[in-house]
């Protein structure tokens, strides 16, 4: 009995020591982190031309006459004096920034006249004025409208050209060839036909648009909201 009782009090000593390893153990555990950082992408582009005198001359912004367009300054606006015969600068030049995703890039270019067309003035390619056209761009669409101001209606005729390449992801400013270099109003265009055409406003919109989930360009403008 004494034997069985030293046995007893050994085998409780024993458990208390288990108890004191247990209650100290600490579990073998582990932590990683992954950390997502997220930077917004960009398309950005910029249009401008060269800069000119109402006879279509490219100059600096003192207005001296330069030979080469190139010298010219560039702006955002030009006015003209339109002659039959005559050639005009204009070179509407769309500039990808450095730092742009990979995109598609249109030009609209959009023609107001100060009354409405004729049918047989309409039939005429208005567009054909545009010299010096760059085989990169392609026109995809025309719409003739006929709107209303001050009680007084007159015809906006919107021509689309659409870069024919996807624009790469750029890491510098790429300037891609412009659409057009001048205007020349036909020589068989008498002064009676320009009077007739009325006032003309040309103003030049450039849109960009991400490529990066459409399945091609068509599809990419048909989900551009200006």
């Amino acid at each position: 009995m004494k034997k069985f009782k030293a046995l007893l009090v050994v085998a409780c000593a024993l458990l208390l020591v288990a108890a004191s390893v247990f209650g100290t153990m600490a579990y073998l555990t582990s932590t990683d982190t992954v950390t997502n950082t997220f930077t917004v992408g960009k398309v950005k582009i910029t249009l401008d031309e060269a800069k000119v005198n109402t006879d279509g001359k490219p100059i600096k912004m003192d207005d001296s006459i330069v030979q080469n367009v190139a010298e010219a300054e560039r702006v955002k606006e030009n006015s003209y004096k339109l002659l039959p015969g005559h050639t005009y600068t204009k070179d509407p030049t769309v500039t990808v920034e450095a730092g742009s995703e990979a995109s598609y890039v249109r030009q609209m270019v959009t023609v107001t006249f100060d009354k409405v067309l004729t049918d047989a003035q309409l039939a005429t390619q208005l567009d054909g004025i545009f010299t010096g056209y760059d085989a990169k761009w392609a026109r995809n669409d025309k719409k003739v409208e006929t709107k209303t101001k001050d009680g007084a209606k007159y015809t906006v005729i919107t021509y689309e050209y659409r870069y024919k390449d996807k624009v790469a992801a750029t890491t510098t400013d790429t300037k891609l060839p412009a659409l057009f270099t001048g205007i020349k109003v036909p020589e068989t265009w008498t002064n009676d036909d320009l009077a007739a055409l009325g006032n003309i406003e040309i103003n030049i919109v450039a849109h960009a648009i991400q490529a990066d989930g459409f399945a091609n360009a068509t599809a990419a403008w048909e989900a551009f909201t200006p």
